[in-house]
């Protein structure tokens, strides 16, 4: 059993940045990719990025590349969204989710956190 729980997220101004954290409870957490995800309101829920265990792979959506960088500290249990050059569409409540192998399908991953906004203005 893992439990995740985000922070960071806030009201930016377009072109700002945000960090968002996840912290995992639990001796496993090396054990699983790491995967961020967003929804804003009507759509349904989207990848922006993934690293795998031991934080040596990363891929990230085409919408979010270049701009967003996604880290892992195994000693303390923490997976990062470092968010630069925000966009309005950025918008969005933002999950981390723990999953046994890195991948684009929210479906595929076994936890997940409760949510924190990023509200970008425009």
């Amino acid at each position: 059993q893992v439990q995740l729980v985000e922070s960071g997220g806030g009201l930016v101004q377009a072109g700002g940045s945000l960090r968002l954290s996840c912290a995992a409870s639990g001796r496993t957490f090396r054990r699983y990719a790491m995967g961020w995800f967003r929804q804003a309101p009507g759509k349904e829920r989207e990848f922006v990025a993934v690293i795998s265990q031991s934080g040596g792979i990363t891929y990230y959506s085409d919408s979010v590349k270049g701009r967003f960088t996604i880290s892992r500290d195994n000693a303390k249990n923490t997976v990062y969204l470092q968010m630069n050059s925000l966009k309005f569409e950025d918008t969005a409540v933002y999950y981390c989710a723990a999953g046994s192998r890195n991948d684009y399908d929210p479906a595929l991953y076994d936890y997940w956190g409760q949510g924190t906004q990023v509200t970008v203005s425009s």
